[in-house]
Parts: C-alpha cells; sequence; structure tokens
C-alpha cells in the first residue's frame, strides 16, 4: 500500500487565482504551509499561513519541506508543474505517490497557441538554468522552437548565437507575460535584432533559417570530419558511425569516452538526445580545449571534460563523474598498460566496451582483451576518392581494429 499524497502542487497562470477553479483556491488558502516563488506568493496576497520560497535553492527548502512532512504542503508552479518545472524535481525528492498535480496550460501551450503552430511539430527547449549553447543542437532549416527563457536578455542573446551559426534571417517572436493583463509579443530578424531587454518573463516562439553557406548537421552519427575543429587526432566519419552504433546506446545512459582527442564520439553520442550523458578523458590540453569549443558548438555543452591520463586519473576522478558508465569507448591509448583492464573493470554489469586500434601493438592488445573476456573483433577498412595528378583514385585509410563486448 503506497503513502497518501501530502504534496499538492497547482499550476498558475499569469491570470492568477482567477484562472482557477474555486476547488483550487479554496486549498490554497486553506493550506498550512504555501511553497513558491515571490512572484507565485504575490498573486495569493491574502494567505496567511506559513510561507516558504526557492531563494535558498531547491536543495535547502526541499529540507524544509521535508522537516514539515505531516502537515499540508502547497506548492504553487508555472503552467504545468510536470514540463520543465518543479513537480519534476519534487518527485524525484519525494516519490511520485506523495504527489497530487493539478497543471494549468503551460508557456509552451500558450505560445503554440498565439503563433498558430502545432507542438508536435515544434522543439520544445529551455534556457533557463541551463547554458545558452543547447539552442545549437536545435538549429535546422524550417525548425521551429518554443524557447523558455532565462530572463529579459535572453532573446538579444538568442538573437546573437543564432546570427553566429549562420542563422540569421530568422525571426524570433517575444511573448511575455503570457496569459495575464500585460500579455505582449514583439518580433524582429535576428541578425537585426535591436530591441531593448524584454520583460523578465518571456517565451521565445523562432522560426530557423539558414542562410546559403549555413552548415547543417544531421542529428544521425557521422557527422561530417570537418565539423569538429581537430588536429587529425579524430575518429574518423565512417568508423564513427560504426563505433556508435556498436555502442548500442539507450536513452538515459553514461557514456565514458577514453583517449577523446576532438570529442567527436561523445559529443555525437550527446546529440541523439533522450538524457543521455557523457565524460570525457583527454591527457592533452590543447586537445582539452578544442573538445571545450566543438561540444558548445555542436549544443551539447553539458559534456563533462577531465584532463588527466587513463587510467591514473580513474582514481582520483571516480566520486566526481558519478555511478558506473553504462558504455565506454577508447578511442586512444589502447596499447598503454592498464587501460582496458580499467576500463573494463569500471563498467557496469551489462555495460558495453568499445575500443578501437590502427597500430599493431593496439592490435595485439584487443586479440590479447578478447581472448580473455570474449567479445567480437571487427576490422574496418575505407577508402575514399581522391584526386591524384589529373585523375581519381581511392586513397585507403588506416585500418581500424574495432573491439566490441558487454560485460556480463
Amino acid at each position: 500500500m503506497t503513502d497518501q499524497p501530502w504534496i499538492t502542487v497547482i499550476g498558475i497562470g499569469e491570470d492568477g487565482l482567477k484562472g482557477l477553479s474555486p476547488a483550487l483556491c479554496t486549498l490554497i488558502m486553506a493550506t498550512d504551509v504555501l511553497v513558491g516563488g515571490d512572484r507565485h506568493h504575490e498573486k495569493v496576497p491574502d494567505f496567511t499561513g506559513e510561507r516558504l520560497t526557492w531563494a535558498e535553492g531547491f536543495g535547502p527548502t526541499l529540507d524544509e519541506i521535508e522537516t514539515r512532512r505531516g502537515q499540508q504542503i502547497l506548492v504553487l508552479a508555472s503552467g504545468d508543474p510536470l514540463h520543465y518545472g518543479v513537480g519534476a524535481t519534487l518527485a524525484r525528492r519525494f516519490g511520485a505517490d506523495a504527489l497530487r498535480v493539478f497543471p494549468a496550460p503551460g508557456a509552451f501551450s500558450l505560445a503554440a497557441a498565439r503563433m498558430g503552430w502545432s507542438i508536435p511539430d515544434c522543439q520544445l527547449v529551455t534556457i533557463h538554468g541551463r547554458p545558452l549553447d543547447v539552442l545549437a543542437l536545435h538549429f535546422n532549416p524550417g525548425a521551429r522552437l518554443l524557447v523558455l527563457s532565462r530572463d529579459g536578455g535572453s532573446p538579444a542573446e538568442v538573437a546573437a548565437l543564432m546570427t553566429n551559426h549562420g542563422y540569421g534571417d530568422s525571426t524570433i517572436t517575444v511573448l511575455e507575460h503570457l496569459g495575464g493583463p500585460q500579455e505582449n509579443r514583439m518580433a524582429g530578424r535576428a541578425s537585426d535584432w535591436a530591441m531593448g531587454r524584454a520583460a523578465e518573463l518571456n517565451t521565445l516562439a523562432i522560426d530557423c533559417v539558414g542562410g546559403e553557406n549555413t552548415a547543417t548537421y544531421t542529428r544521425a552519427p557521422g557527422l561530417p570530419d570537418d565539423a569538429f575543429e581537430h588536429d587529425g587526432q579524430l575518429t574518423k566519419r565512417e568508423v564513427r558511425a560504426a563505433t556508435l552504433a556498436a555502442l548500442q546506446s539507450l536513452p538515459g545512459q553514461m557514456l565514458w569516452d577514453l583517449g577523446a582527442g576532438s570529442g567527436s564520439v561523445a559529443i555525437e553520442w550527446l546529440r541523439l538526445g533522450g538524457e543521455r550523458k557523457a565524460v570525457a578523458f583527454e591527457s592533452n590540453a590543447t586537445r582539452v580545449a578544442r573538445m571545450a569549443r566543438n561540444a558548445l558548438n555542436l549544443g551539447v555543452p553539458s559534456l563533462k571534460i577531465i584532463e588527466g591520463r587513463v587510467p591514473g586519473v580513474l582514481p582520483t576522478v571516480l566520486p566526481e563523474v558519478g555511478p558506473a558508465p553504462d558504455a565506454i569507448f577508447i578511442g586512444g591509448g589502447v596499447s598503454e598498460v592498464g587501460v582496458l583492464a580499467a576500463a573494463w573493470d569500471a563498467l557496469k554489469s551489462g555495460g558495453r566496451l568499445v575500443a578501437n586500434g590502427v597500430t599493431i601493438e593496439a592490435e595485439q592488445a584487443l586479440v590479447n582483451f578478447q581472448n580473455e573476456h570474449g567479445g567480437e573483433l571487427v576490422r574496418i577498412g575505407i577508402e575514399r576518392a581522391a584526386p591524384i595528378g589529373g585523375k581519381i583514385a581511392f586513397r585507403p585509410l588506416l585500418r581500424v581494429t574495432q573491439f566490441a563486448a558487454t560485460k556480463s
């Protein structure tokens, strides 16, 4: 038998209590403890019970809520509390069974209604509490984005980002105070953006238009090599696609990329979406900086980068990088003593290890490792057409020996 819900979460719009049913208004006024942001509390001026805000951050306020278990707790949220809202945070901390949730139309629904856009045909993104560069992942000609802003400065920042990525012809519509008496909209082209600071509460509707020479990138594995800044230390396009297929990525999984070089495999793993996570290990400081730029440019600023040589760095960073990874890729250093063993030991049970090697020493290490742990060995040979004199011929790339195994 599950516990009875003891936290009520009510979505509230810009119209405040007027947009709620009488029953929900009664719940709010009768609760023992009212939790919300300052803007939410301002909409309930006549409440006489205890108030809590998020001013100290989510962690301390959630602790305060915990100490009041047994009292009637009511949390006010914006719009739909379970769509980029506080409802998800409460469910993770206290469990879904602890909550009763009453959503209101959220910013995405209201923005789509104002624009006449079909929500399934839009990309729904938030930059509230997240790096601005996450938007770059969604830039494509013809894409429509609905974006929860961080603050009044977000429209100008988004316009500059889009222009830098070749999407300066895109139209950005700023929707302020959706659903309230101060609702307002303004629109302009990204490259010409000259409007002042918007209202702090705003949502963006973006119609993406790429320029004639704008680079467009698929989310499918195997981006062009020149999509990455690199010094040659790069898993080539065809091998990269085969590597990501061998890793058998699933939503929510964590990848470690050892000897990451330009970070191409970890970056493409993250570009698949689905709340995937990745940590890249690289000992060369210049490559570390280059990898960080690649992650930002390709819309995955969540890539965590650890500078250091494997396996030596692993014991010092294991508490920092979290639980055992679901998958590990070794793109560099396969033949170095202890690398394969350390990766195998760190991998969770049922996890996937993929390692690529091009030298005789690396191939021998992979053969020996397969003899001990099983798995598959594949040799990948790629030839690319290139000019030779006045004619065209196929030039072979270095053959890659790939080991793949599931840890049981």
